[in-house]
């Protein structure tokens, strides 16, 4: 078996019936499915049963524990030779896998990713919130967008690439022997990259192996997500000396100092996700879902760093001997 697909999947039955038909149009099959149900109250048994004769798909449920600890259950009934982490939230082109064995043949490595886009059948909602997260405008110069990797970094990018969990491919040597994933309350992909690199293992971005990425649909829960991932960049800098660059404060400064270029700023995201988008709606939206990426980043990197940098606070989970998660 060439990859083990593993999705931890917390009450979505209906995204996981998009991803699972996307996969059953895959031109490569050498692959199987694992879904982990992580306590979910609204399960997707029969999702899974309905494709089980078009896939190779293994579902199990365990108690939840967050989508590390899913991710970690499912490699453990794994067999591929890698291991391809999926949120239930993407939808897969049918050259995806394709697009990863050309990649791997032609240069391997131990781990890998790949960028996300909005589909066109996304709301105007979930365009806004994708052209917010992968905008060079934004944070897509430091995420990397889906630009073309250069050196270890990717043309227009602010810093390294690091894959991300809603698209990540890790060997099964690799993942066994950095034990996968930590029980991180937010943060846990970045921390396994950051592991993976610190390992000396070889890692690259594979810019054809993208997917279709629905993430939040409104901004409220926008705005949470971000704000728990500007958290987790303070722990992560307690977890990793040395990690922190200046280009993660800049969510923070844009936050602090946001009022003194607002408006040049929202033409500015305006124009470019009108014409990316062809939409002037989603353009519009766009502008919103910018400030709260940004400031919903910054405002929870700002209140870590002021618990944990000088009130010394403890974080629920982290562990101070700064090498370990509870």
């Amino acid at each position: 078996m060439k990859y083990s697909i593993i999705v931890p999947v917390f009450n979505r039955p209906q995204e996981v019936a998009e991803l699972l038909h996307s996969l059953s149009q895959q031109t490569c099959r050498d692959f199987e499915v694992i879904i982990v149900e992580d306590g979910s109250e609204v399960t997707c048994r029969e999702v899974c049963d309905h494709f089980a004769n078009r896939l190779d798909i293994h579902y199990y449920v365990k108690e939840n524990g967050g989508p590390g600890a899913a991710r970690n259950y499912g490699a453990e009934h794994a067999t591929g030779e890698y291991f391809i982490v999926l949120d239930s939230d993407v939808v897969l082109p049918p050259g995806y896998l394709a697009a990863i064995t050309a990649e791997l043949e032609e240069r391997p490595c131990d781990a890998f990713g790949g960028p996300d886009r909005a589909h066109p059948d996304f709301t105007p909602v979930q365009k806004a919130i994708s052209y917010s997260m992968t905008s060079f405008f934004t944070t897509g110069g430091i995420r990397g967008g889906s630009s073309s990797p250069l050196g270890g970094k990717q043309k227009g990018a602010l810093d390294k690439f690091y894959p991300r969990s809603f698209n990540m491919g890790v060997s099964r040597e690799l993942w066994h022997r950095l034990g996968g994933f930590r029980a991180m309350r937010f943060g846990e992909d970045i921390d396994f990259s950051y592991r993976i690199c610190e390992a000396g293992a070889s890692c690259r971005l594979f810019p054809e192996a993208w997917v279709w990425h629905k993430r939040r649909t409104d901004f409220s829960k926008f705005f949470r997500q971000v704000r728990n991932s500007g958290t987790a960049r303070i722990n992560l800098h307690l977890l990793h000396p040395g990690s922190m660059k200046l280009v993660h404060t800049l969510p923070a400064v844009f936050t602090l100092g946001c009022w003194l270029f607002a408006i040049p700023f929202s033409l500015i995201i305006f124009i470019d996700s009108s014409i990316r988008n062809r939409s002037l709606r989603v353009g519009f939206l766009s502008v919103p879902a910018s400030f709260i990426q940004l400031i919903g980043y910054g405002t929870g990197f700002l209140s870590a760093a002021w618990k944990r940098l000088v009130l010394k606070q403890k974080d629920e989970g982290f562990d101070d001997n700064k090498t370990l998660y509870k």
